[in-house]
């Protein structure tokens, strides 16, 4: 498909016109983007958020149409914390993906959960339904899944005026001085790598609160401490947090090379989770311990 930006979609994001231009839903736009196959006047381009402007032509080999409904999948481990008719809280296990994407089709927490919540295929977007905000693979923790459109765009809209508390405990390297602080620094695609995460003065507004929690000493300076996020950006946490230099203990992406304790995941943990109920409107507060993975560790810091 080779087609010029319309003045309809002028100043909205490529993979929303992607999408709206091949009729692919935009998960499957988005990873046509990341995997390099969008071309922007000729030039490629990966980043998902960048806005079009009209008369730029946009080039990309739309992939033939698939069957893009969801297999429900019982092997998938849901860990259901609370549940009601609008929404579901689960503790996701490290090391299931979210939803399906360019690097994995099957075996996802959605397909796990439309084998128990069937209704879910009809919110939200259609490769990730019900799903309004992600954990990384390799984190563990509390997500709110919605269970009804009317939840979906409540969500949603919460997510965006940035009143979802969300906290995650993470041990990073280091003796982090301040009792509290903030990391504000916009977070976009590495121009060197895109697939990581940078900061980066390209990138979109992000904001992390964090407290420190515990200190250790040994084997090496070490500090516990709880993130609250401010906004939502693709591994804000970890990108922020080696930014001031205290990357995320087990992180070999973004851990700089550091010697690892024995871990197989980053020691990262969505802990808390509070939002305001889609029906009446009450604070809806949420909390999952430390998983045996990641407390074993804590235990023997201490």
């Amino acid at each position: 498909m080779k087609e010029p930006v319309p003045r309809a979609l002028d100043g909205e994001r490529i993979d929303r016109v992607l999408s709206l231009l091949t009729g692919l839903p935009r998960s499957q736009a988005a990873g046509l983007l990341e995997g390099g196959g969008v071309r922007l006047d000729g030039m490629a381009v990966r980043n998902r958020s960048r806005r079009v402007r009209e008369g730029e032509v946009v080039e990309v080999e739309v992939p033939e149409r698939v069957d893009e409904r969801l297999a429900p999948d019982p092997a998938v481990p849901v860990a259901v914390v609370h549940e009601d008719a609008q929404f579901v809280v689960v503790d996701k296990p490290a090391g299931v993906v979210v939803h399906p994407g360019a690097g994995q089709r099957s075996g996802t927490l959605v397909h796990g959960l439309l084998n128990r919540y069937p209704e879910l295929a009809a919110v939200g977007e259609g490769g990730r339904p019900g799903i309004v905000h992600r954990l990384d693979k390799g984190t563990s923790g509390l997500l709110v899944v919605a269970r009804t459109p009317e939840a979906y765009e409540s969500l949603v809209t919460q997510m965006a005026a940035r009143s979802v508390d969300r906290r995650y405990l993470a041990l990073v390297w280091g003796h982090v001085e301040a009792g509290r602080g903030l990391v504000d620094a916009p977070v976009g695609r590495s121009a060197a790598d895109p697939t990581r995460m940078a900061v980066s003065a390209r990138g979109r507004a992000a904001r992390t609160r964090y407290e420190v929690v515990e200190r250790f000493t040994e084997p090496a300076a070490l500090t516990l401490v709880e993130c609250r996020l401010e906004t939502g950006r693709t591994h804000q946490v970890r990108v922020h947090l080696a930014a001031i230099d205290h990357p995320v203990v087990g992180d070999a992406r973004y851990g700089r090379g550091r010697r690892a304790l024995t871990m197989s995941r980053p020691f990262l943990h969505a802990h808390r989770l509070a939002f305001d109920h889609p029906t009446h409107g009450r604070r809806c507060r949420f909390e999952s311990e430390l998983p045996a993975d990641l407390e074993s560790v804590r235990e023997v810091l201490r």
